[in-house]
């Protein structure tokens, strides 16, 4: 199995930043991408960024440009940075892992999930 912990959310105004961290723990050596994901109420959970183990991204349009997806393997870690933050980009955000189906556990593995509230 794979464990999933986030923090760094919180509020911030308008054109701030915040920086989310996610640290796997257990079968660490099974997780191919990392990457986090948001959900706001009553709508599904979107993409935000994934990273692969070899340090490839990719980027919901919407984000591009403000937020950067980094993976330190070594540390078990991914961190996403969030710039130039905006209203709608408010939403409970979710780190995941997902193992490949050749080892024992795969799936998909999800965080607790952490607030990021931007408003003035």
């Amino acid at each position: 199995q794979v464990q999933l912990v986030e923090s760094g959310g919180g509020s911030v105004q308008p054109g701030g930043s915040l920086k989310l961290s996610c640290a796997a723990s257990g079968n660490v050596l099974s997780i191919s991408a990392m990457g986090w994901y948001r959900q706001v109420p009553g709508k599904q959970r979107e993409l935000v960024a994934t990273i692969t183990i070899g340090g490839s991204s990719n980027y919901a349009d919407s984000v591009k440009g403000r937020f950067t997806i980094s993976r330190d393997n070594a540390k078990n870690m991914v961190s996403l940075q969030m710039n130039s933050l905006k209203p709608e980009d408010t939403a409970v955000y979710y780190c995941h892992s997902r193992v490949p189906i050749w080892w024992s556990n795969a799936g998909d593995y999800w965080g607790q999930g952490t607030q990021v509230t931007v408003s003035s």
